[in-house]
């Protein structure tokens, strides 16, 4: 019951009242179904047995009006129940994409994109099942069956009882059906998620495949995982197969029972023809519900196994959100301070008492060797990790006391891995600033030396690149993705080896732009190049998670260290002469 309460409270509240309206009515048209049998018991008595005419076309007229409304109203339950069902459904999708939109970092790194795509549309469709179908064909049922009951014990209690005395034999049956089908439920929705996930994974590294000629073993990866679902699938459906025919069995025995036994009672004089004939219709009236019991189950427990995997992503809450004490800030400045910073992986230590300080206006860099903790600063910087130990200061003021929005507000971030929306080229530009100008665009796109080859392109800033930047170089991308980080005017600039793809003179075109930038900011320059950061102020050297070294480009030279290894690698100079070539 309390997947229901949950998928009600999404329902705005004017569909509540159509779709109670619309139950209401399922109910009264099961009732309806004894109208006509009804008529037909008066059309055997009175007009067929007692060779009486008069009443034939007033009974006929009458149950082809009950037929007409009946099919009326149930036509306008269907088209309610699928109206309040969709209203469901697209407010339930909107807040879980809200949702997801305000996670934080940790929950991707813990849900697979499969299997959160597999939530937001096959889970949340049967949520709106539930609405459209499932409850309405339960109330259908259990209307039908009880006025049904009731109706045929009134005519003859005998027959009534010989019939329904077959329901205890299919309860039996229901309850060890029931039993360990979720389970099964479970396992397919699973088995369903790892598939989903495999594909998507398959989709947006296709590049990836072709390039070690991989089809074939992602192909055998794949008809694993999808034979595995059709393995879960087809169990469930042999379980209810195993049982539907007992099912069938005790359904076909209702009209044995009425033929056999009903006949033996008009013979005895107990019932009427017209008595017989009522039961005769209506005995596929106690029969349906049986019939429709086991595919009811079937769609109840995947409502509950499917319902209960978007309530996770529904109720699922960021770690990360504004303190109660955060309070409103202007444009940073782009004053930078971590003081004492330790940050750890599950468990795995990444950052150990890290501390810097960057004045406003000015560039630090940061390089070491892969896995040291470059990029984990500026995540930990825009809050996408939380430090476990230490802390970070904007502006004077810990990041914790920053409203979320405003900081990463005034964060522009370009790295090395791009992503391009599929949208102009204009769009991605503009992307942090849907309001910015034509000009803007283009002097954004100049600067970080894009604008030209832009150009060149079949409609200019309005050619469309799809999400992986199709017919575009890594240099270009990049470019791209630096001039969307630009185009925010942000307080803090981060690039993170933003530059990794281009030739050197582009790489002095932009730094040499990055100087003459219209607004102030901060900039955080993550790059193994020497020649991307030893105009830095102050260089960083991180290894193992700690500062090993820190100073200008001239002082870590005379350190001799991994930035004077490195600047001699990069320059092709023996160590031992390097010293002379500064």
């Amino acid at each position: 019951m309390e997947n229901i309460k949950w998928l009600w409270s999404i329902m705005d509240k004017k569909y509540r009242k159509w779709h109670i309206l619309a139950l209401c009515i399922s109910a009264v048209s099961s009732l309806m179904l004894l109208i006509n049998p009804t008529l037909q018991k008066r059309l055997v008595d009175e007009v067929i047995v007692a060779q009486n005419p008069e009443p034939l076309l007033g009974i006929l007229f009458t149950m082809l009006a009950v037929k007409f409304f009946h099919e009326g109203i149930r036509y306008f339950m269907v088209i309610t129940l699928e109206k309040s069902s969709q209203n469901v459904i697209y407010n339930l999708r909107v807040r879980l994409f809200t949702r997801l939109q305000n996670q934080d970092t940790r929950f991707f790194d813990r849900n697979r994109t499969g299997d959160v795509m597999t939530r937001m549309s096959a889970d949340t469709d049967w949520c709106r099942h539930f609405l459209s179908y499932i409850d309405y064909a339960a109330i259908d049922s259990v209307v039908m069956f009880l006025s049904t009951s009731i109706y045929l014990f009134w005519i003859n209690w005998k027959l009534a009882l010989a019939l329904v005395c077959v329901t205890p034999m299919l309860m039996l049956i229901t309850k060890v059906y029931s039993k360990g089908v979720r389970k099964l439920f479970m396992a397919m929705r699973e088995r369903q998620s790892e598939m989903n996930a495999a594909a998507q994974e398959n989709i947006a590294a296709n590049r990836v495949i072709k390039a070690f000629a991989r089809e074939e073993h992602e192909k055998e990866a794949f008809d694993k995982r999808s034979s595995a679902f059709r393995e879960a699938h087809l169990n469930i459906n042999k379980r209810w197969l195993t049982f539907f025919p007992f099912i069938e069995i005790l359904a076909n025995a209702m009209t044995l029972i009425t033929v056999f036994f009903g006949g033996f009672l008009m013979i005895q004089g107990e019932m009427t023809a017209g008595d017989l004939t009522v039961f005769t219709s209506l005995s596929w009236a106690l029969s349906v519900p049986m019939r429709q019991l086991g595919n009811l189950l079937n769609d109840w427990q995947r409502f509950i196994t499917c319902s209960n995997k978007v309530m996770e992503l529904e109720v699922a809450k960021p770690d990360i959100v504004d303190a109660p004490d955060a309070v409103d800030h202007e444009r940073i400045k782009g004053e930078i301070e971590f003081r004492n910073v330790s940050f750890s992986h599950d468990k795995a230590p990444v950052l150990k008492d890290v501390s810097f300080k960057v004045a406003p206006g000015k560039t630090l860099a940061i390089m070491g060797p892969t896995g040291s903790g470059k990029t984990t600063i500026i995540q930990l910087l825009a809050r996408c990790y939380e430090v476990k130990e230490g802390e970070i200061l904007v502006d004077g003021c810990p990041i914790k006391r920053w409203k979320l929005n405003q900081l990463r507000d005034g964060i522009g971030t370009a790295t090395q891995d791009v992503f391009l929306f599929s949208d102009t080229v204009e769009g991605n530009i503009a992307f942090g600033d849907q309001e910015l100008a034509e000009e803007q665009v283009q002097d954004f796109a100049r600067r970080a030396a894009a604008g030209d080859f832009i150009e060149e392109l079949s409609d200019g800033y309005d050619t469309i690149v799809g999400e992986r930047g199709v017919g575009l170089s890594g240099g270009q991308k990049q470019r791209i993705a630096l001039a969307r980080a630009l185009a925010v005017q942000p307080g803090i600039l981060i690039m993170d080896d933003t530059t990794s793809a281009v030739d050197m003179e582009t790489e002095q075109y932009i730094q040499q732009q990055l100087r003459e930038l219209p607004y102030d900011c901060t900039k955080i320059i993550i790059a193994q190049r020497i020649s991307s950061v030893k105009e830095a102020d102050e260089i960083l050297i991180l290894q193992d998670g700690a500062i090993a070294e820190r100073g200008t480009h001239e002082e870590l030279l005379k350190n001799r260290g991994y930035y004077y290894e490195t600047f001699c690698l990069q320059n092709g100079i023996d160590i031992d002469d390097a010293k002379e070539a500064n």
